[in-house]
């Protein structure tokens, strides 16, 4: 059923080179055989992620490397990787993080409803799921997602569980249609693509993925500035600020 559908993997990079092989190797076989392309940014690392992205090439002939020589951040990365992904003409993009923490297992699932036509993006939910907390995710980061989530679908009109997952696949019509260069360069950037998506009348499926955190994965997210950054979307957003 995948023949027809051209599928590229757009996976961001930083540090992480205890992690990205292995997300490779969890991919399983039945989407391996059907996926095109790898676009693989890295993103201005400073380990040795670069070299196992090129020891990962031995292994993928597929693998196309997008090298940023300085860290631009997790959205410039995305904005990178998914407007090749469209040059390339890729029917559907897949957003995997390189860190392990998006399971890939998953990913036959949360394909399905692009597949079939009933989605135009899909998000992966920890929290539609009810593994979080089983899956390691803190406390504090559970409580805060579920009220961040009651003040973000009043702002942006949507019924959404959570905007914090970054487990996210595109058809190509929604990364035609979202104006995702005009968009922020904050961490907050999957959101925006969620809601914008939504106002320009993309449907939008989400399902529910399980949650896994070990010692291996850092993230990259500084709490407070990442409150920042979505306090200064919701603003914007409730200010009429979107306007393309």
């Amino acid at each position: 059923m995948f023949k027809n559908k051209k599928i590229v993997i757009v996976m961001p990079a930083f540090n992480n080179s205890k992690t990205i092989a292995s997300v490779f190797e969890r991919i399983p076989d039945i989407i391996k055989n059907w996926i095109d392309e790898y676009i693989v940014i890295d993103d201005g690392s400073c380990d040795q992620t670069g070299e196992k992205i090129i020891c990962l090439q031995q292994k993928y002939k597929n693998i196309i490397t997008l090298v940023h020589p300085v860290n631009k951040g997790y959205a410039q990365a995305q904005k990178s990787g998914f407007q090749l992904a469209l040059t390339r003409n890729a029917d559907i993009a897949v957003l995997l993080h390189a860190d392990g923490q998006y399971a890939p297992e998953e990913l036959p699932r949360l394909l399905d409803p692009l597949f079939t036509e009933k989605a135009d993006i899909v998000q992966g939910s920890r929290i539609l799921g009810g593994q979080a907390l089983g899956g390691g995710m803190p406390l504090y980061k559970y409580i805060s997602i579920k009220l961040a989530s009651i003040f973000e679908n009043l702002i942006y009109g949507m019924h959404l569980r959570e905007f914090h997952s970054g487990y996210i696949l595109y058809s190509r019509k929604a990364l035609e249609r979202i104006p995702f260069q005009k968009l922020s360069n904050t961490m907050y950037f999957d959101a925006e693509m969620l809601f914008v998506g939504h106002d320009q009348g993309l449907r939008i499926s989400s399902l529910p993925i399980s949650t896994y955190y070990s010692k291996n994965i850092k993230s990259g997210v500084k709490p407070l500035g990442y409150v920042f950054d979505v306090l200064s979307v919701m603003i914007k957003k409730l200010y009429g600020g979107y306007k393309f």
